[in-house]
């Protein structure tokens, strides 16, 4: 303070006020507390027409400091120019200069400051002012101390935390955390978890009035809220009344209108949102859409949050052709079980000329503790043809049996598991398989020997049923020991293994006279052996290194007679790398086919040097008999020649851009392709993919594939995929989209055909708005897109479920 001001001034307290820290320093003692009404003029109760030097003052909680109750610490500060007075520098350090290391006290800085003792302060000029997380930038504070209250006007910026509010004029009780804020514009923001990774979700706007009513509570009228970045968002709420509740983390708004772009789009008398990605109850957005075997279709779903473990949605649905259908989902998920129960009712199809058409599903597991579990998985429609019709969300359209399965296992930890169920089916389509009523399964593995040898146990027994009159039906009980003998490294690897298959059946009646019981055993002999050799190599100028992995599999089973066994549940395995290297060509456990064979195969991969992902891999194996087929399915004819189809494969990049996935398989007796797939993937960048494929079984199919996600222009994206039968001469998928990304929204639209049957097409189209962290409107292609188009990319991060925040 320049001394020619000071001396106008009381002397003693004005040099006290000077050299503190000197007298404190030479005598030992703490610095002089001093009364800041020492301070104030003697004539005049303001520092109108007087220069007074900047200033800050930290005052206690309650109005005190700890060395006198009577008293405030006044330091002086650098004095700053005359020009910057009245502006807001940047560069001020709003946190740092406002820190105080006693918890609750108030600091204010500015360039003038004035005011009563334990009454009122008046900060004038750049005035900022602080407590704990509460921060106040404003031309003028006034901060009354006996009600905890400051008021301050001109160029106003208030924060809380992470909250920001500016505007002209504010009012607020300090501690209570309450007051009023006059057409304030405003920013609040949280951070997140979402799928393990934070995130910032940020939503502000502008009101005429803003009221704080707590921590974390706000109320305001005729406001706006927008994710969108200020000032002039693309999207925003616009509500009568608003309230944001950051402890429930939930907006409700009032008497709404969603304006995209400037223009209104729907209004919503009362409407909640989610502030920070998590459950809520209330409507969620509605979804919209078209088809040829629905019509227009509109649904508007309603959650209700029930706890935090539990939930429900009922999702009323209208569709233009076939009338009114309702559906509701339950969720629950305690430490012990979890499960999900869902249903649909159609009182009347205006299409079928049906009634009463539903659809229901239970999904439920427990765990009772000490290796008990249990589960249920139930499903069932109306009427065979209620998926294709209606495009249930309970199951895709495609199914052709849906699953009525409950079972209990136990597993105590140890070396074995049992486990017990009943399994049927509902048929849509095809023949209806055999129910299990019931099965029950034992088996485990044991090391032998010192760990030199294990003992593997496989063992079945179930009782089939059949709804259909004139299939016989019958028990079956399998048991199926083993020891194998794993011997070798890391670089060399060869396996024996022998076992006994033993199966009996029980017959309501014999499909060959006299033959109601029936047992077959049969020894199970295997030979696994490996080579792996490694070698050092380049590739695209890196180090890497490649492989070669000879492998040779030899097994024998022994004939047996099976033709009066009944096929309950064996099928022919898909020839694959997988089948080939495997004991017996059948599924289930009715026929056993008789093997004398050896399978020879390599492989060779190309591994990255440097972290050890694999880049390129070609495989190439073949199986060789040495005796005839005579263990065959009823209707399906044994195989003739000495050798087995070879089986080609090649998966990897060829560049950092370009991926190739082939597979091959070649009849050698007719010196013919069996069947040929190969796709081809170019990808350089994000949401940027051209896909290329060909399917091709002889007989079958003949199938071209080609898909695409790439960028159009500035935001916007192309979506396609078309897929055509070579064989039927028919197309049998296509889809056309198209993708915009707003800096806070997302729009798309896709056209989408599929061939259902033989005769029928299901035609669709998607609409889709989504509001960035708020909602979205329409109806999602995501799914679809992801699905249809391999190596697709959300153009933008999802946005959260409201259903348990995921």
């Amino acid at each position: 303070m320049p001394q020619s001001e000071c001396w106008k001034m009381k002397a003693i307290p004005c040099l006290l006020a000077v050299f503190p820290a000197l007298a404190g320093a030479a005598e030992g003692l703490s610095p002089l507390q001093v009364d800041p009404a020492l301070l104030a003029p003697a004539t005049a109760p303001s520092n109108a027409g007087r220069v007074v030097a900047p200033r800050s003052i930290e005052r206690e909680p309650g109005g005190v400091t700890p060395a006198d109750p009577g008293g405030a610490v006044v330091t002086p500060v650098p004095e700053s120019r005359p020009e910057a007075a009245s502006a807001r520098p940047e560069s001020v350090p709003l946190d740092d200069e406002l820190e105080s290391p006693t918890p609750g006290a108030t600091v204010v800085v500015a360039d003038r400051i004035d005011g009563q003792q334990d009454i009122e302060m008046v900060a004038e000029g750049n005035a900022r002012l602080g407590r704990d997380g509460t921060r106040l930038r404003a031309d003028r504070i006034v901060y009354r101390e006996v009600q905890d209250e400051i008021e301050a006007s001109g160029d106003v910026e208030f924060r809380r935390g992470t909250d920001t509010i500016q505007s002209q004029n504010l009012r607020v009780q300090l501690d209570a955390q309450t007051g009023e804020v006059t057409e304030p514009a405003y920013s609040f923001s949280r951070e997140v978890v979402q799928g393990g990774m934070s995130k910032k979700v940020v939503g502000g706007g502008k009101a005429d009035v803003l009221r704080l009513e707590g921590e974390n509570q706000y109320a305001l009228e005729n406001a706006t809220w927008s994710t969108c970045a200020p000032p002039d968002p693309d999207w925003y709420l616009k509500a009568g009344e608003l309230e944001l509740d950051y402890d429930r983390e939930i907006g409700v708004a009032r008497h709404t209108t969603v304006v995209f772009k400037d223009v209104p789009i729907f209004y919503m008398p009362w409407a909640e949102f989610p502030l920070a990605a998590q459950r809520k109850s209330g409507f969620l957005p509605p979804t919209f859409g078209t088809s040829n075997k629905t019509g227009v279709d509109l649904t508007v779903p309603y959650y209700w949050n029930i706890a935090p473990n539990y939930d429900a949605t009922i999702a009323p649905r209208y569709m233009s052709r076939r009338g009114f259908l309702l559906g509701g989902e339950y969720r629950y998920l305690t430490d012990s079980m979890d499960g999900v129960i869902s249903g649909e009712w159609l009182p009347e199809d205006r299409v079928a000329g049906r009634k009463n058409r539903a659809a229901g599903s239970l999904r439920h597991n427990q765990n009772f503790g000490s290796g008990w579990t249990a589960y249920a998985n139930l499903n069932g429609v109306s009427d065979k043809e209620y998926l294709e019709d209606l495009n249930s969300s309970l199951a895709v359209a495609s199914q052709t049996n849906l699953l009525r399965e409950v079972g209990v296992t136990y597993s105590p930890g140890t070396w074995w598991s049992a486990s017990l169920r009943g399994q049927s089916y509902q048929t849509l389509t095809g023949e209806t398989p055999y129910r299990r009523l019931p099965q029950l399964t034992l088996g485990g593995r044991r090391t032998l020997l010192n760990d030199q040898a294990d003992l593997i146990l496989l063992s079945e027994y179930v009782n089939f049923a059949h709804p259909d009159e004139g299939k016989p039906e019958g028990s079956r009980l399998t048991l199926y020991p083993s020891v194998e003998a794993p011997l070798g490294n890391a670089a060399f690897t060869l396996t024996p293994k022998l076992g006994l298959h033993y199966t009996r059946y029980s017959l309501d009646r014999p499909l060959v006279e006299g033959e109601e019981q029936i047992t077959r055993t049969l020894p199970i002999f295997s030979l696994d052996s490996g080579v792996a050799f490694e070698r050092e190599t380049t590739w695209g100028g890196q180090n890497a290194i490649q492989t070669l992995e000879p492998r040779i599999y030899y097994v024998n089973v022994p004939y047996r007679d099976q033709d009066a066994i009944p096929n309950f549940d064996s099928g022919l395995y898909d020839f694959s790398f997988a089948q080939i290297f495997s004991e017996n060509i059948f599924s289930g456990g009715d026929r056993i086919s008789n093997a004398n064979q050896v399978t020879a195969a390599v492989t060779t991969r190309l591994i990255d040097a440097e972290t050890g992902v694999e880049r390129m891999k070609f495989a190439l194996g073949q199986r060789y008999y040495f005796a005839d087929q005579r263990v065959t399915l009823p209707g399906v004819p044994a195989r003739t020649g000495r050798r087995a189809d070879v089986l080609a494969a090649f998966e990897g990049r060829i560049t950092n851009t370009v991926s190739l996935d082939t597979a091959w398989q070649y009849n050698p007796r007719d010196k013919q392709t069996e069947r040929f797939n190969t796709g081809l993937s170019y990808q350089p960048g994000f949401a940027q993919v051209f896909n290329i494929g060909y399917r091709y079984t002889r007989d079958v199919l003949r199938d071209l594939d080609i898909s695409a996600q790439w960028p159009l222009a500035k935001r916007w994206y192309g979506v396609a995929r078309y897929n055509r039968s070579l064989r039927d001469h028919r197309v049998t998928e296509a889809l056309a989209g198209l993708e915009y990304a707003g800096d806070c929204w997302v729009f798309r639209t896709a056209l989408h055909r599929f061939a259902t049957t033989e005769n029928e097409v299901t035609q669709a189209i998607f609409l889709q708005l989504e509001l960035t962290d708020l909602a979205s409107v329409g109806s999602s292609p995501v799914d679809l897109l992801k699905r249809t188009v391999g190596g697709y990319g959300v153009i933008n991060q999802p946005i959260a479920d409201p259903v348990f925040g995921q």
